[in-house]
């Protein structure tokens, strides 16, 4: 099938070919400074962001906090921003607030607009995370995970010490784990601090998580305009927290009171509120049904008079990802996936009509003036680090403020990518990328290697990746793919919705039908494929050990493979049972259907396997799993894992490490 082609041309791509410049590796990826968290000043005449430096010696990642003028003059560090984060200007521009450590516990500290007077006014021996000022800069409302019942900081440490002399943990719930952690019984409440004084007083404390740590998204807690409310997103009924994604829109008084919940009737996620500037409306983000973390995310708006929620903007393409009062209390900037990029509408919450502001390149992370009229926002593609941009909202117009990563892309051979669709399942249109060589001709023979993202609910998006970063192989020589199949989010809700149940079906010939068009376009040698897939990826990996021998070597990282035992193991376990109808006991039949370990008497190809020992979304045993029976099945392998890593590989040696083991793997197989 002939796929069809478009260049991605616009100043973020690198593409200038210097005699001096030199070949990107892991290693310059890993160490490039890292650009984030744009924060627009309420005037909009400056933008504070962070910018973290990574080090292969110390492994670790150091961060400090700049800033820069709107026109892009003046970026400089901020003094004293050294290892701050989360910094947020004061509502008159004054002040900035931000997250420190003291003795390894994060604290809120705030100092003057160019980083003098830098003071902690938290000093909790459980920490502080996501602060957010009042509207009239006097206090500070931020979370902090404690033990509920336990009151004052005094009591709180006395628990968190008291030990028996034992190491066990005991439990009475699921959700014994999260990611990387144990948990210890300790939940995320709501405090607010006395800016001038450091009196803190504690909000919530009803068992629950408020806000919670699931799903992700927005910021889960707001002022009301007039400071006399907070606003939070009520996590979910602790009894059920392992198998229910349920989470409510809640309040409660500044001064204390009782919690009051909103949305207790809708069965599914309520929360991100974001509160209008007149006090009438509160927007946030809401999905329908209970147990399907990747439901279409909805812009509501809650009448806090009335108490009545209604949905607008569902003419907007796809779930919605980011949302702010754009000037007053009228209309909502929301951001939205768009076909791997971020598309910007301004949403009009009366007339409920949408206007396109912004359709590409790729832009995220939006900060606005207080007028509305001036945003600062994040770039970067496939083959572009971020930096900060500014967004002038009436002229649509973007100009890059920063460049922290120029010089060191300018002295480097940059690939290039482009576009891509074809004809998948059931004839419908699928998209990707290719990451091409430095050079790279249609007429050229090149080994080719496939990169199928996790989630499954997720896709490749034109951005930046520390590890899997596709400009790192192409450098090397390798065609990228970076196919968005079935199952992707950015193509609307019912292409994401068709893999719930199907795992290794449509998207598994969306897939290999995307191979053959990558194929047919040229430049690839058809006998030197190899694929790699962390998460869900991985687990495609594995299904294409069982199904499909066109590759000659694969890479599985942190992949699903055994479904019955990954349902014992995992902490969510909503997503397995959403994913394949329940639990195994109450319905085998999709467990066995798709699980790749029942058809490993097929496997015979050269397959990495890569595993963190502290991941408990997809656990260790499924690696060991997999690696034990490539083994006895006499098949080449290799077995890397990662005993101080969870899903992700964080720490900059490691992911050194982890592309030498991946790249060490390709060439060793398909540069013969």
């Amino acid at each position: 099938m002939r796929s069809t082609l478009s260049a991605i041309g616009f100043a973020l791509v690198v593409v200038g070919v210097l005699s001096a410049q030199s070949p990107l590796t892991a290693e310059t990826v890993i160490t490039l400074p890292r650009v984030g968290d744009p924060q627009l000043h309420p005037s909009g005449d400056r933008v504070v962001y962070t910018v973290g430096t990574p080090s292969l010696e110390t492994n670790k990642s150091a961060t400090a906090l700049w800033s820069v003028g709107f026109d892009g003059t003046g970026a400089a560090p901020i003094a004293n921003g050294a290892g701050v984060s989360n910094a947020r200007w004061s509502p008159d521009g004054s002040m900035l607030l931000g997250l420190k450590s003291v003795d390894g516990v994060p604290q809120v500290h705030v100092m003057k607009a160019d980083g003098d007077g830098l003071r902690a006014v938290t000093t909790l021996s459980t920490g502080a995370d996501a602060p957010v000022w009042s509207p009239d800069g006097t206090r500070v409302l931020f979370m902090s995970e404690v033990w509920p019942g336990v009151k004052g900081d005094a009591a709180q440490k006395a628990k968190s010490s008291a030990t028996d002399g034992s190491s066990a943990l005991a439990f009475d719930d699921l959700m014994i784990r999260h990611w990387n952690f144990w948990r210890d019984g300790r939940r995320a409440q709501l405090f607010i601090v006395e800016v001038a004084t450091g009196a803190v007083t504690q909000l919530t404390d009803d068992g629950h998580d408020n806000p919670p740590w699931s799903l992700g998204g927005p910021q889960a807690f707001a002022w009301s305009a007039d400071g006399n409310t907070v606003w939070f997103t009520r996590g979910q009924d602790p009894k059920r927290e392992a198998w229910s994604t349920d989470a409510n829109l809640a309040s409660v008084p500044a001064s204390g009171g009782p919690v009051k919940v909103w949305t207790a009737s809708n069965p599914g996620y309520d929360g991100g509120p974001v509160p209008s500037p007149d006090g009438k409306r509160v927007a946030y983000r809401s999905q329908a049904r209970d147990g399907y973390e990747s439901d279409l995310w909805r812009v509501m708006i809650l009448d806090p008079t009335t108490g009545a929620s209604r949905r607008v903007g569902k003419a907007l393409p796809d779930g919605v990802e980011e949302l702010a009062w754009i000037g007053g209390s009228e209309k909502l900037a929301v951001a939205v996936q768009d076909a791997g990029s971020h598309a910007w509408f301004v949403l009009d919450v009366d007339t409920d009509t949408i206007e396109a502001v912004h359709a590409g390149p790729n832009a995220y992370g939006l900060s606005l003036s207080t007028d509305g009229k001036r945003a600062a926002l994040l770039h970067a593609s496939l083959v572009q680090p971020p930096e900060v941009y500014a967004y002038d909202v009436a002229k649509a117009s973007t100009r890059r403020l920063t460049v922290h990563t120029k010089a060191t892309i300018a002295a480097t051979e940059m690939p290039t990518r482009d576009q891509m669709t074809w004809k998948g399942a059931h004839g419908d249109t699928v998209h990707g990328f290719r990451v091409l060589p430095p050079g790279f001709k249609k007429e050229d023979k090149r080994p080719a290697v496939v990169f199928i993202h996790g989630g499954p609910q997720g896709a490749w998006m034109d951005g930046w990746s520390t590890r899997w970063n596709p400009a790192i192989y192409a450098a090397a020589g390798y065609v990228v793919f970076c196919p968005n199949p079935r199952g992707s989010t950015g193509y609307g809700p019912d292409f994401c919705e068709q893999i719930s149940g199907d795992w290794g079906g449509a998207v598994f010939e969306d897939l290999m039908k995307g191979v053959d068009a990558l194929i047919d376009e040229g430049g690839v040698d058809a006998t030197r494929l190899g694929a790699a897939g962390g998460s869900y990826g991985g687990y495609m990996v594995n299904w294409i050990l069982g199904h499909d021998h066109r590759f000659k070597a694969l890479v599985s990282h942190a992949g699903v493979y055994n479904l019955e035992s990954m349902y014992g193991t995992t902490e969510e376990l909503w997503f397995t049972e959403w994913e394949f109808r329940g639990a195994p006991w109450e319905d085998r039949t999709l467990y066995e259907k798709w699980s790749p370990h029942r058809f490993a008497s097929a496997f015979r190809t050269p397959t990495l396997v890569i595993h963190g020992e502290l991941d408990y979304r997809v656990p260790v045993n499924q690696g060991l799993e997999l690696f034990t029976a490539l083994r006895r099945r006499g098949v080449d392998s290799r077995l890397v894992v990662y005993p101080d890593e969870g899903h992700w590989v964080l720490r900059p040696r490691n992911g050194a490490r982890w592309n030498r083991e991946v790249m060490g793997w390709f060439d060793r197989y398909l540069k013969r």
